[in-house]
């Protein structure tokens, strides 16, 4: 089991624009051509910005509006936000907030032997490296630039902290690069 940040990234580090908008991601590769359906089948529960989380609400399950569809994940998703938001039909979210130390020791429960995907964002992601339970990151960048936005990782991590464990090519659009948390005993 281990706790991964799993996430695409542009070539000069940002996740998402200054308005949190993901549609850079898409031209760049399909999905389903990329190490996402293999890592998917590996995660027992989920973690996510409030920001991130209402992305999805609003760009692919299209929350109350006449195109609505499901929840993407079955696994049960804990949603750090401080304000209250709408779920979805049939999601298995949490909201959460606070210190990621106790809250992930839920979802290793809930996700026995599977791994954990904190999907974003990258503050999130850094939380989980602060608390010392991120083991692994997996970044696919892509061939774009977008000038400011969000953060892929905002922390200082000196070397050799980060090990490069393997690199793929997916199409002409993107790279991904996988790294071990080498954690400190």
């Amino acid at each position: 089991m281990k706790t991964q940040y799993y996430t695409a990234s542009s070539l000069d580090g940002f996740i998402a624009t200054e308005d949190h908008s993901l549609e850079w991601l898409f031209p760049l590769a399909e999905l389903e051509s990329t190490s996402y359906p293999n890592f998917i089948s590996e995660v027992g529960a989920l973690a996510m910005g409030s920001s991130t989380y209402e992305w999805l609400l609003r760009h692919v399950v299209k929350f109350d509006t006449s195109d609505e569809s499901a929840w993407l994940y079955s696994q049960p998703a804990w949603v750090f936000s401080r304000r209250k938001l709408p779920v979805p039909a049939k999601a298995d979210i949490r909201f959460v907030q606070g210190d990621v130390q106790p809250i992930h020791t839920q979802m290793k429960e809930a996700a026995g032997e599977k791994n954990i995907w904190v999907v974003g964002g990258g503050d999130l992601a850094g939380q989980f490296f602060d608390a010392g339970l991120l083991d692994e990151l997996i970044i696919q960048i892509g061939s774009v630039t977008l000038g400011s936005g969000k953060p892929l990782f905002p922390r200082y991590v000196p070397s050799p902290t980060l090990r490069l464990h393997s690199v793929q090519r997916f199409g002409d659009g993107m790279v991904e690069l996988r790294y071990d948390v080498n954690k400190k005993d």
